[in-house]
């Protein structure tokens, strides 16, 4: 296994004393403690962070408040937030390879992957939502009023900033996700407080660097580590918030969203997938068992809108199928710091033991392993897997894994296809695999879910909204519905 060295930055960085970001002071937890991040590709602790208390996050929070409120930020001009946003993007650009390292020790995931999607994406985002900083615009209204008809008036509607931001993110993404918040709310005008996932806090916290030193003011970005249970609680609970901003399973997101409920705070929720490949039998049946293995082996299958569930034609289905595991049967896995690594470990020893609990459910239920279903260490990988003769209600088929774990299942008819497809609690993604245009158009609306693509899958664009129907979330992230969900609209009415 070739495995390339690391940057010295990247080791001075992994080597610094535990620190988080709040205001203008880096600085530990309240109480001093600190938690272990470990490398999922040998199991060893990598690094220490700060576990931050509830006195921590109300602080980071204070600060954002603070910034908002009374601070340079609230006179920056959109050009300015535009340039900025620029600037820090640039930085990214500079320091990309640290940046893919980073998520690789952190992550797991192959750094030259990393670099080329993961940081190539972040930066992208940013500089795509810089330009939206300029285009904030309001309207003019002209208005009736029937009971003061001897009256003119002058009516405005008026876009502003939301105000402080609380974020959340998951550790499958961790800079991408951060970005995806980071992004929108810079470009408004809010501040925002970003607790990274428990497991995936380094390339957040290079990115606090890296906004400061692009020159923002302090307090408008904070990064508090810690346990989701109690940092992430506090941040969503905290009365200063006046955003929150999740993405992560739909168990943790829905009760985020009633706390949100409580105190009308406004919520974005990016949450869980089960998403559909659908492969018709006019498909280019090559490309399609391409692209269905990508859409599930990607990332070791921890992406929310993984192609999770393969429905085939029936009388392609098993050349499909063997197709597939063949593929996965070819893939090198191994430490992602090795270039032709092609799939790396999971996140943790727990994630670990949940995906292969899955597949022993299978095996116990009868169904048959295709290929995969194995694991092995030092760290915590699992084989890529294909299991098939499983019925559509089996909990395979209607649970999120969050693993290298396909289920296949054969179908007769497009009807049946669809059945299938929406059968399901979630709808966050779909994929449809065919050269028939006009029965691609009749199944794209009657598809459940926020994102359909068509002979690809997981296809990301800054321009496109990105979200969920169904327990799949609420609200978009990108394009520009994520401007609308970071301000609010202030009606003015004028009597002259």
């Amino acid at each position: 296994m070739a495995i390339a060295p690391l940057l010295a930055a990247t080791t001075a960085f992994i080597q610094r004393a535990p620190r988080m970001l709040i205001g203008a002071h880096w600085v530990e937890a309240a109480d001093g403690q600190t938690m272990p991040l470990r490398n999922p590709a040998t199991g060893e602790q990598l690094c220490l962070v700060p576990r931050a208390t509830v006195d921590d996050v109300d602080r980071a929070v204070l600060a954002a408040r603070q910034a908002f409120d009374d601070s340079p930020w609230t006179r920056t001009r959109p050009r300015e937030r535009q340039n900025l946003l620029w600037k820090l993007a640039d930085l990214m650009q500079r320091d990309a390879e640290l940046l893919a390292q980073l998520e690789c020790l952190n992550n797991g995931k192959s750094a030259a992957v990393a670099q080329a999607m993961d940081v190539q994406l972040s930066i992208d985002f940013l500089r795509y939502m810089a330009g939206w900083a300029t285009k904030i615009e309001g309207a003019s209204v002209e208005v009736s009023l029937p009971l003061m008809p001897d009256d003119q008036f002058h009516s405005f509607i008026r876009r502003e900033a939301l105000g402080v931001v609380g974020a959340i993110v998951a550790w499958n993404f961790p800079l991408l996700l951060a970005c995806w918040k980071l992004g929108p709310a810079l470009a408004t005008g809010c501040t925002l407080v970003l607790k990274p996932a428990d497991e995936t806090p380094l390339s957040a916290l290079k990115l606090a660097e890296l906004v400061q030193e692009a020159g923002y003011p302090d307090g408008v970005f904070n990064v508090v580590t810690g346990t989701g249970i109690t940092a992430g609680s506090a941040l969503t609970r905290n009365p200063l918030v006046d955003k929150l901003t999740f993405t992560g399973s739909t168990a943790v997101g829905k009760e985020i969203g009633k706390i949100a409920m409580d105190s009308m705070t406004r919520v974005t929720l990016e949450l869980g997938g089960k998403s559909p490949t659908i492969v018709m039998a006019d498909a280019d049946l090559g490309s399609a068992a391409a692209g269905a293995a990508s859409a599930i082996f990607f990332n070791q299958g921890q992406v929310c809108c993984a192609g999770s569930r393969l429905y085939v034609q029936r009388k392609h289905f098993d050349n499909v199928v063997a197709d597939i595991a063949g593929i996965a049967n070819a893939m090198k896995l191994g430490n992602g710091l090795d270039a032709s690594v092609e799939m790396g470990p999971l996140i943790s020893a727990r994630q670990q033991e949940r995906v292969y609990r899955y597949i022993e459910m299978g095996r116990d239920s009868g169904a048959t392993i295709a290929c995969g279903g194995e694991q092995f260490g030092p760290g915590y990988f699992v084989k890529p897997t294909v299991i098939v003769d499983v019925d559509q209600k089996h909990s395979l088929v209607q649970e999120e894994i969050f693993g290298p774990v396909l289920v296949a299942i054969p179908f007769d008819d497009e009807a049946d296809a669809l059945r299938m497809a929406n059968d399901s609690p979630y709808g966050l993604g779909a994929s449809i695999w065919s050269n028939d245009l006009a029965a691609v158009h009749r199944m794209i609306p009657k598809i459940k879910s926020g994102s359909v693509w068509v002979n690809c899958h997981s296809a990301l664009d800054p321009a496109l909204p990105f979200g969920g129907y169904k327990m799949s979330g609420l609200g978009r992230e990108m394009g520009h519905a994520a401007i609308e969900h970071y301000t609010e609209l202030k009606s003015v009415l004028i009597k002259l």
